[in-house]
C-alpha cells in the first residue's frame, strides 16, 4: 500500500501545479490590444467595411493625423438596432506607452448628427466645422459626403494650433462624388 501512495503523490503533485500555473495566467491582466478587443473594438479596416455595408455608402477618413506618435489603431462600428439613430464608426490612434496620445475619429450620417455649440472654422472644400473643449479633448466636428465628421485630440498632447491642425486634418478628407456618397435617409422618411 505505501508503494502505491508514492506513486500517487508525485501524480497529486503535478497536478496541483498545474493548476496553479493555469490560475496563474487566468490572473494576468488582459494585454493593450486584447482590452481594446474586450470593449468591441477591432482592425480600422473592418470597422469601415462593417459601416460601409451597413449604410452602402464610402467613408473617407483624414488623410493626416496629428503630428504625435501612436503605436495603436483600432476601429469600432455601433449599430443601434433598437433607436436606429445612434449607429456610428468609432477610430482610435492609442499609443501603449504614452496614454494621452489619443487621436479620435468619430463618424454618423448627417440625418442623425448631433448639434454643438463652438467657434466656426472654414474649410478649404466651402464647408464649416466647429471647434470645442470638452472633457480633456479638443473636437472639432464638420460635415462631408454626408456624414458628420467629429474629430478629438487629448488637451495634453495638443501643443500646436489645435484649431487650425484639426481644421487641416478635416480638409484631408477627400470629396465623394456620385453614388459611393452617403445619401442616407432616416427611418422615418424611408
Amino acid at each position: 500500500m505505501t508503494k502505491k501512495l508514492y506513486l500517487f503523490i508525485p501524480v497529486i503533485v503535478m497536478f496541483l501545479s498545474n493548476i496553479g500555473l493555469h490560475a496563474a495566467e487566468q490572473d494576468l491582466p488582459p494585454s493593450f490590444e486584447e482590452g481594446y478587443e474586450e470593449v468591441g473594438y477591432k482592425s480600422v479596416e473592418v470597422a469601415v467595411k462593417e459601416f460601409e455595408a451597413h449604410f452602402e455608402c464610402k467613408v473617407e477618413l483624414p488623410e493626416m493625423v496629428p503630428p504625435i506618435s501612436f503605436t495603436h489603431q483600432f476601429g469600432s462600428f455601433f449599430e443601434d438596432k433598437r433607436h436606429r439613430m445612434n449607429d456610428n464608426l468609432s477610430i482610435r490612434f492609442v499609443n501603449k506607452d504614452h496614454r494621452k496620445n489619443i487621436f479620435k475619429i468619430d463618424i454618423r450620417p448627417v440625418h442623425n448628427k448631433i448639434t454643438f455649440d463652438g467657434k466656426e472654422y472654414a474649410l478649404q472644400y466651402g464647408g464649416k466645422g466647429i471647434y470645442f473643449e470638452f472633457h480633456d479633448f479638443h473636437f472639432y466636428v464638420f460635415d462631408k459626403n454626408g456624414l458628420q465628421y467629429l474629430l478629438g485630440i487629448h488637451q495634453e498632447v495638443s501643443d500646436i494650433d489645435t484649431p487650425d491642425m484639426l481644421a487641416r486634418l478635416a480638409d484631408s478628407v477627400k470629396e465623394i462624388q456620385g453614388e459611393n456618397a452617403c445619401t442616407i435617409y432616416s427611418v422615418e422618411n424611408s
